[in-house]
């Protein structure tokens, strides 16, 4: 009579067994099929681009397209990593490699957007080529450098006493390219003023009523008779007078 209920209690503890086993074995084949969420992948490059071209005053703005949705990527268990070469230069638009740094881990390439806004300086009213740049010449609007492919001025201290390669509009974002060298003829300065006509070359005393650099035109008075001529700067403190 116990010889049933002995057989029984074995097929009870071998089934509680192979009971007990399963869970573990359910998890364990989670643990191996468990995959890297591809927001974590993107929230990872966003991250990386802003701590990368945050500056103060600057404001940054990052986007990442969706990936491709069958992509599988076993989850990390290490922090992800964003490869940002350290002096890469704002791109409105970048592929950033994301990478699980684990043994065997994988990378995938994300693509950004990048949008870089900064104070810049651009011209408050239109100049004229070889004008000179003051203060009142410019003031600082934010602007998304990224978009800026000629650069940017961003430092009033870079235009003080520098005159204009060619002519700009009001509104003009200012550029290296579009600053010649420090004037060479300053409002108020004493200046020669030379006159020539069929090879006869006559030479006076002057005073500058605005600044210039070389091939700039300005007013210049003539200080012995006061009167005011057309001229251009051709050397500094020299000024040929103009027809």
């Amino acid at each position: 009579m116990r010889k049933p209920r002995l057989v029984a209690l074995g097929v009870l503890v071998a089934v509680l067994g192979s009971g007990a086993a399963w869970p573990q074995r359910a998890r364990a084949d989670t643990a191996a099929t468990a995959t890297q969420s591809p927001d974590s992948v993107r929230s990872a490059a966003e991250q990386a681009v802003r701590e990368h071209y945050a500056l103060p005053g600057s404001r940054v703005v990052v986007s990442t397209a969706p990936l491709d949705l069958r992509l599988r990527l076993d989850a990390c268990r290490e922090p992800l990593r964003a490869v940002i070469p350290a002096h890469a230069a704002a791109s409105s638009r970048m592929t950033l490699p994301v990478q699980c740094p684990q043994p065997g881990g994988w990378t995938v390439r994300v693509p950004v957007r990048l949008e870089l806004f900064r104070q810049v300086l651009v011209t408050s009213r239109p100049l004229l080529r070889g004008d000179g740049l003051g203060a009142a010449d410019v003031r600082a609007e934010e602007r998304d450098v990224t978009r800026l492919g000629y650069g940017y001025i961003d430092n009033l201290a870079q235009v003080a006493g520098r005159t204009l390669t060619r002519a700009l509009a009001s509104g003009s974002v200012l550029s290296p390219g579009a600053l010649g060298g420090r004037r060479m003829v300053r409002a108020g300065d004493r200046v020669e003023m030379v006159a020539r006509l069929d090879g006869i070359e006559v030479r006076a005393a002057g005073v500058a009523m605005g600044s210039g650099d070389n091939g700039a035109r300005l007013r210049v008075r003539n200080e012995s008779s006061g009167k005011v001529v057309d001229a251009m700067v051709s050397a500094p403190g020299v000024v040929v007078a103009l027809p």
